[in-house]
């Protein structure tokens, strides 16, 4: 008999959480919930957790009366260890039997590995949900992780916000709940201003229209569609339009349970400040979207969303500009007080900003990034006036961090020091460069565009890592306070995008020296061992680039035939051409075909050497040739050979591969013809010193061993 189905609501009502916790706190529970049913076999046909600033909700559809019968089997002893020779039940038998509560005739017999054993099974009734719900729903609520959990009161238990009220209805059945001192009923609440603190609920279909007419929208997909179209709705009322800005509707949406869009206005005046410092203090600061003109200049408006109905929009609406207009002014004072100071100054200012305190100031930093941008700049091969840009935006690129905008909008450094620098008539490359060294600022951000801005971001980046690792901050686990891997995916992403061939091994030492020099007295007796460090930071760079191919859809295999030619020679463009390469050979079936043949002389070529104990010969000698076979492939070899050496030279590593790959029919000749492993010592090494020499062909592009079919 199947019990009856029913609908389960279980609402947690709390304070109000900050909006970046929720997104996480849903999925947390839509994932625990699913789960624990499962475990706990209670069948139900969909579950959807809704959120707002004020509960976290779980509704589940059709959920099971009683949890599966369960079936569990115990393996008792061996059907030669239970019985005697005379039949009789054996100590081992019975003291299994009474282990479990059954008589010996109540086992059953199965086979395992060949042997008969005595299986004790049992079945279980399921279990009313009504009284599994209770410990499974507290499990769930206490499994619940979030960065800063609060306790209040007497309580013990930590929680996102102090929890104030809770629903658990099974059907129309209360559920016996109590979690951090709250006992559920049937009771919610409605918005905390416009709705009922006191909503009772029959049944939990009750909950989302209830809900509603208590002006709370607890879907919270529902909610920000809702935003969305008012907003746009708005805009277009005001001749303007908004961009799209996830990040900030799903900000607003977890900020509200019942929303209303309405708009605002501010001063004209302060549209002739630079854009992004009249947008950060409206988004940034009070969650306002930005209204544009149709040719994308900014409208002196601005689009809000309230948590409320339409009643005293104008009184909100000024409200809102209120507080904006202070913002603004306090934007406008702080630019043009900057504006009268010298960049030049500000850098030097920068002694007094500590940068780490192992690793100096500011304005050592700001040195170092100068001599590494130059390194690097000559790598590049950039030309005298290219150099100047470089070492000028070097230089400036930190000035802004002492200016009174960044110390107010931190989010504006560098896009407020590329203004600065043009209103101090600075070289407009040298502008961009000084926006543009702290790119990418996060996944698919924009990248450096300009040679100056390339070197900077570069420099900036490498001498972070480097002054990390050479202290031993090396980011290990979920641990990365100060971002490296995020400076690292950079320098990864601006050496591919901009197909730089920078020799990592040669410049990263130039890093390491240059940190070491301003590390401080205390810090330098526990600075990493030179080798270990530059071990360390390429081969954390080489993995950020692993990362790289492997979203770009190169195989996994194939990121590691490369991996150690990334490692050794640290030049990761080329690396990655290389895996691009093989990607390419693969998808276009030749890859296959290639490796038949040198897999081959892999795997002889390791059975060889390992019995080759005096070592193999320096070079092939054609005087040790005893078959036509082995002239022809040496011949061939030293055809592909003197072709390859431009393709590697020139990065057309696919035409590399098609030279190795032309090898095929005279390597197949050559171990049809001859047997490799000759019983004279000097013909079988000088066939395998061949082997090895074919092997290095196609090992210049990858190391064909590690690929999988």
């Amino acid at each position: 008999m199947t019990a009856e189905r029913r609908d389960l609501l279980w609402e947690i009502g709390m304070e109000e959480v900050p909006a970046r916790f929720i997104p996480a706190a849903v999925k947390q529970l839509a994932a625990a919930a699913g789960e624990a049913l499962r475990e706990a076999g209670l069948a139900h046909e969909g579950l959807r957790v809704y959120a707002t600033p004020r509960r976290l909700t779980l509704l589940v559809n059709g959920l099971s009366g009683t949890t599966a019968d369960k079936e569990t089997e115990q393996r008792g002893p061996s059907r030669k260890a239970a019985y005697d020779e005379n039949g009789a039940p054996t100590r081992a038998l019975l003291g299994f039997c009474k282990s479990q509560g059954l008589d010996p005739q109540d086992l059953i017999e199965r086979e395992v590995n060949g042997n008969l054993y005595l299986f004790a099974c049992k079945r279980s009734p399921g279990q009313p949900a009504l009284q599994v719900l209770p410990d499974l729903l507290r499990g769930i609520a206490e499994g619940l992780s979030f960065p800063k959990p609060m306790r209040w009161g007497y309580q013990t238990r930590r929680f996102v916000r102090p929890v104030r009220w809770m629903v658990a209805l099974f059907g129309q059945e209360v559920v016996d709940l109590e979690f951090a001192g709250i006992h559920a009923d049937r009771f919610s609440r409605g918005h905390r201003l416009l709705g009922s603190d006191h909503i009772e609920l029959a049944e939990p279909a009750e909950y989302l229209p209830k809900l509603r007419e208590n002006y709370v929208i607890c879907d919270q997909d529902e909610r920000r569609a809702l935003c969305w179209q008012q907003i746009l709705a708005e805009a277009d009322r005001l001749g303007g339009h908004v961009e799209e800005d996830e990040e900030l509707l799903t900000e607003v949406t977890y900020l509200l349970e019942y929303p209303t869009a309405l708009s605002g206005h501010f001063e004209e005046k302060y549209l002739a400040m630079p854009q992004e410092l009249v947008i950060t203090p409206m988004r940034e600061h009070q969650r306002y979207f930005p209204v544009y003109a149709a040719d994308g200049s900014l409208l002196p408006r601005f689009i809000t969303v309230r948590n409320g109905n339409s009643r005293f929009l104008a009184t909100v609406a000024e409200g809102n500009e209120k507080v904006l207009r202070a913002r603004l002014a306090d934007a406008e004072f702080f630019y043009h007080e900057d504006l009268a100071d010298r960049m030049e100054d500000k850098v030097e200012e920068l002694s007094q900003v500590v940068f780490h305190e192992k690793l100096g100031t500011m304005r050592q930093k700001v040195a170092r990034m100068v001599k590494l941008a130059e390194e690097i700049g000559h790598r590049l091969g950039y030309t005298a006036e290219e150099m100047t840009q470089v070492q000028r935006a070097a230089y400036l690129a930190k000035a802004d961090l002492g200016s009174r905008v960044v110390y107010e909008f931190p989010e504006l450094q560098g896009i407020i020091g590329e203004y600065y620098a043009k209103a101090a008539g600075e070289d407009p490359v040298v502008a961009q460069a000084i926006r543009e060294h702290y790119l990418p600022r996060f996944a698919g951000d924009a990248l450096p565009e300009t040679k100056a801005g390339v070197a900077v971001a570069l420099a900036d980046k490498l001498d972070s890592i480097c002054g990390f690792f050479a202290i031993g901050m090396v980011p290990s686990g979920s641990q990365d306070p100060y971002a490296l891997r995020r400076a690292a995916a950079g320098c990864v992403q601006i050496i591919d995008a901009h197909a730089l061939r920078l020799p990592l091994r040669e410049l990263l030492p130039v890093a390491f020296a240059l940190v070491e020099a301003d590390v401080s007295s205390a810090a330098k007796q526990n600075l990493l061992a030179a080798e270990e460090r530059l071990e360390l930071a390429v081969r954390f760079l080489q993995q950020r680039l692993a990362n790289l191919l492997a979203e770009k859809g190169v195989e996994y295999d194939i990121v590691n035939a490369v991996e150690q030619i990334c490692i050794l020679q640290a030049e990761f463009y080329g690396a990655a051409c290389r895996a691009h390469a093989l990607h390419n050979y693969r998808a276009a079936g030749k890859l296959a075909p290639l490796m038949a043949g040198f897999t081959r002389v892999a795997n002889l070529l390791r059975s060889g050497v390992q019995k080759q104990t005096d070592g193999l010969p320096c070079q092939v000698e054609m005087s040790l040739f005893q078959d036509e076979s082995e002239r022809a492939l040496f011949a061939a070899l030293q055809v592909a050979e003197e072709k390859a050496a431009p393709l590697l030279t020139a990065g057309d590593y696919s035409a590399v591969l098609d030279a190795a790959a032309e090898l095929t029919p005279s390597i197949n000749a050559f171990f049809d013809a001859v047997m490799v492993m000759d019983e004279d010592p000097a013909v079988r090494g000088n066939r395998l010193a061949l082997l090895q020499r074919l092997a290095q062909l196609p090992a210049a592009v990858g190391d064909l061993s590690k690929l999988v079919g």
